[in-house]
Protein backbone atom coordinates (compact mmCIF):
# COMPACT_ATOMS: atom_id res chain seq x y z
CA UNK A 1 0.00 0.00 0.00
CA UNK A 2 1.42 3.39 -1.03
CA UNK A 3 1.62 6.64 0.85
CA UNK A 4 -1.88 7.90 1.68
CA UNK A 5 -3.06 11.50 1.55
CA UNK A 6 -4.17 12.18 5.17
CA UNK A 7 -5.39 15.51 6.63
CA UNK A 8 -6.78 15.64 10.17
CA UNK A 9 -9.83 17.91 10.59
CA UNK A 10 -11.06 17.23 14.14
CA UNK A 11 -9.86 15.12 17.05
CA UNK A 12 -11.78 13.95 20.15
CA UNK A 13 -9.26 13.93 23.00
CA UNK A 14 -12.10 13.82 25.53
CA UNK A 15 -13.07 10.33 24.29
CA UNK A 16 -9.68 8.93 25.28
CA UNK A 17 -10.07 10.52 28.72
CA UNK A 18 -13.61 9.22 29.34
CA UNK A 19 -13.42 5.77 27.70
CA UNK A 20 -11.21 2.73 27.15
CA UNK A 21 -11.07 2.41 23.34
CA UNK A 22 -11.07 -1.30 22.46
CA UNK A 23 -11.52 -1.33 18.66
CA UNK A 24 -11.37 1.33 15.95
CA UNK A 25 -13.29 1.45 12.67
CA UNK A 26 -13.03 3.76 9.70
CA UNK A 27 -16.33 4.97 8.27
CA UNK A 28 -17.27 7.25 5.41
CA UNK A 29 -19.77 10.06 5.97
CA UNK A 30 -22.75 11.04 3.82
CA UNK A 31 -22.38 14.83 3.48
CA UNK A 32 -23.65 17.68 1.29
CA UNK A 33 -21.35 19.87 -0.82
CA UNK A 34 -21.15 22.91 1.46
CA UNK A 35 -20.40 20.67 4.46
CA UNK A 36 -17.40 19.19 2.65
CA UNK A 37 -16.14 22.69 1.80
CA UNK A 38 -16.50 23.71 5.43
CA UNK A 39 -14.60 20.58 6.53
CA UNK A 40 -11.80 21.44 4.09
CA UNK A 41 -11.43 24.71 6.02
CA UNK A 42 -11.20 22.66 9.26
CA UNK A 43 -14.50 23.84 10.75
CA UNK A 44 -15.73 20.77 12.59
CA UNK A 45 -16.20 19.70 16.21
CA UNK A 46 -16.90 16.20 17.59
CA UNK A 47 -16.44 16.91 21.31
CA UNK A 48 -20.10 16.28 22.18
CA UNK A 49 -20.77 13.77 19.39
CA UNK A 50 -21.93 10.16 19.77
CA UNK A 51 -22.81 7.31 17.42
CA UNK A 52 -25.98 5.19 17.31
CA UNK A 53 -27.09 2.19 15.27
CA UNK A 54 -30.73 2.42 14.15
CA UNK A 55 -32.42 0.00 11.80
CA UNK A 56 -29.19 -1.49 10.49
CA UNK A 57 -27.69 1.94 9.73
CA UNK A 58 -25.11 3.95 11.68
CA UNK A 59 -25.62 7.65 12.46
CA UNK A 60 -23.48 10.26 14.20
CA UNK A 61 -25.29 12.80 16.40
CA UNK A 62 -23.87 16.10 17.64
CA UNK A 63 -21.11 16.38 15.04
CA UNK A 64 -20.97 20.14 14.45
CA UNK A 65 -19.96 21.19 10.92
CA UNK A 66 -19.99 25.00 10.75
CA UNK A 67 -21.96 26.53 7.87
CA UNK A 68 -19.82 27.42 4.84
CA UNK A 69 -19.45 31.22 4.54
CA UNK A 70 -20.17 31.34 0.81
CA UNK A 71 -22.82 28.62 0.94
CA UNK A 72 -25.90 30.86 1.55
CA UNK A 73 -29.11 28.85 0.83
CA UNK A 74 -27.26 25.59 0.26
CA UNK A 75 -26.00 25.40 3.88
CA UNK A 76 -27.49 22.64 6.01
CA UNK A 77 -28.17 22.59 9.75
CA UNK A 78 -24.74 22.42 11.47
CA UNK A 79 -25.89 19.77 13.96
CA UNK A 80 -27.93 17.60 11.59
CA UNK A 81 -27.67 13.82 11.99
CA UNK A 82 -25.13 12.40 9.54
CA UNK A 83 -25.14 8.86 8.20
CA UNK A 84 -21.94 6.83 8.51
CA UNK A 85 -21.05 4.37 5.78
CA UNK A 86 -19.84 0.98 7.01
CA UNK A 87 -19.96 -2.55 5.62
CA UNK A 88 -22.97 -4.59 6.70
CA UNK A 89 -20.87 -7.19 8.57
CA UNK A 90 -19.13 -4.39 10.51
CA UNK A 91 -22.51 -2.94 11.50
CA UNK A 92 -23.74 -6.37 12.69
CA UNK A 93 -20.55 -6.92 14.68
CA UNK A 94 -20.82 -3.47 16.30
CA UNK A 95 -24.52 -3.84 17.14
CA UNK A 96 -23.75 -7.17 18.81
CA UNK A 97 -21.00 -5.57 20.90
CA UNK A 98 -23.17 -2.60 21.87
CA UNK A 99 -25.85 -4.97 23.13
CA UNK A 100 -23.31 -6.00 25.80
CA UNK A 101 -23.42 -3.90 28.94
CA UNK A 102 -21.13 -0.87 29.12
CA UNK A 103 -20.15 -0.56 25.45
CA UNK A 104 -20.78 2.50 23.30
CA UNK A 105 -19.59 4.00 20.03
CA UNK A 106 -17.74 7.33 20.01
CA UNK A 107 -16.26 9.32 17.12
CA UNK A 108 -12.50 9.69 17.64
CA UNK A 109 -11.42 11.80 14.69
CA UNK A 110 -12.57 13.30 11.40
CA UNK A 111 -10.09 13.42 8.52
CA UNK A 112 -9.62 13.46 4.77
CA UNK A 113 -8.13 10.32 3.24
CA UNK A 114 -7.44 10.41 -0.49
CA UNK A 115 -9.96 13.25 -0.88
CA UNK A 116 -12.77 11.50 1.01
CA UNK A 117 -14.12 12.50 4.43
CA UNK A 118 -13.69 9.70 6.97
CA UNK A 119 -14.66 9.35 10.61
CA UNK A 120 -12.77 7.03 12.92
CA UNK A 121 -15.20 5.55 15.44
CA UNK A 122 -14.16 3.59 18.48
CA UNK A 123 -15.89 0.80 20.35
CA UNK A 124 -15.51 2.13 23.88
CA UNK A 125 -16.13 1.10 27.45
CA UNK A 126 -16.71 3.85 30.02
CA UNK A 127 -14.03 4.65 32.58
CA UNK A 128 -14.78 4.98 36.25
CA UNK A 129 -13.55 8.01 38.21
CA UNK A 130 -10.63 6.10 39.74
CA UNK A 131 -9.48 5.02 36.25
CA UNK A 132 -9.37 8.67 35.19
CA UNK A 133 -7.37 9.55 38.31
CA UNK A 134 -4.85 6.79 37.51
CA UNK A 135 -4.44 8.14 33.96
CA UNK A 136 -3.85 11.67 35.25
CA UNK A 137 -1.28 10.37 37.79
CA UNK A 138 0.57 8.48 35.01
CA UNK A 139 0.65 11.63 32.83
CA UNK A 140 2.03 13.67 35.74
CA UNK A 141 4.73 11.07 36.42
CA UNK A 142 5.73 11.03 32.75
CA UNK A 143 5.89 14.85 32.66
CA UNK A 144 8.06 14.92 35.80
CA UNK A 145 10.41 12.29 34.34
CA UNK A 146 10.74 14.25 31.08
CA UNK A 147 11.39 17.43 33.04
CA UNK A 148 14.16 15.77 35.10
CA UNK A 149 15.65 14.26 31.93
CA UNK A 150 15.79 17.72 30.31
CA UNK A 151 17.40 19.27 33.40
CA UNK A 152 20.05 16.51 33.56
CA UNK A 153 20.92 16.81 29.89
CA UNK A 154 21.52 20.57 29.87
Amino acid sequence: MGKENFKLVANNKKAYHDYFIEEKYEAGVALHGTEVKSLRLGKCSIKEAFVRIEGGEVFVYGMHVSPYEKGNIFNKDPLRVKKLLLHRQEIHKLSGKIAEKGYTLVPLQVYFKDGLVKVEIGLAKGKKLYDKRQDIAKKDQRREAEKEFKIRNL
